[in-house]
């Protein structure tokens, strides 16, 4: 393993890109075992509670297609359902971490950045 890795990351991966990732809701349980060190049953649990689904569709990608556009959390960009109204990365990652209570680098960082500044500060 390189610096910087740990062993979470990989495993955290896996399951993300087994739920579907970013067309179910993998991408956000994977965002919970590796913000909070929370084990694949309670992420998920805390996910689907967030989201007001049940675990199972969680890994239903035409469940949480519905539910991620709904909230504005992101969905698989396919010229056929990509809307001119649906976030963009950074804004689905600020609804992201809004609604999961999570923090996120970027969006840290962007709040950060573009707070306003006072003169002489």
């Amino acid at each position: 393993m390189g610096e910087g890795d740990t062993f979470g990351q990989p495993v955290a991966h896996g399951v993300a890109a087994g739920m579907g990732g970013l067309r179910t809701a993998g991408d956000l349980v994977a965002r919970l075992q590796l913000t909070r060190g929370l084990r694949l049953p309670e992420a998920k649990r805390y996910v689907a509670d967030k989201l007001g689904v049940t675990v199972e569709d969680l890994s239903d990608p035409v469940a949480m297609y519905d539910v991620r556009r709904a909230l504005g959390l992101g969905t698989y960009y396919d010229s056929q359902y990509c809307g001119t109204a649906d976030p963009n990365s950074i804004e689905a990652k600020f609804h992201i971490a809004d609604l999961l209570d999570l923090p996120i680098n970027c969006v840290e960082r962007f709040r950060r950045v573009s707070a306003p500044r006072r003169m002489g500060a």
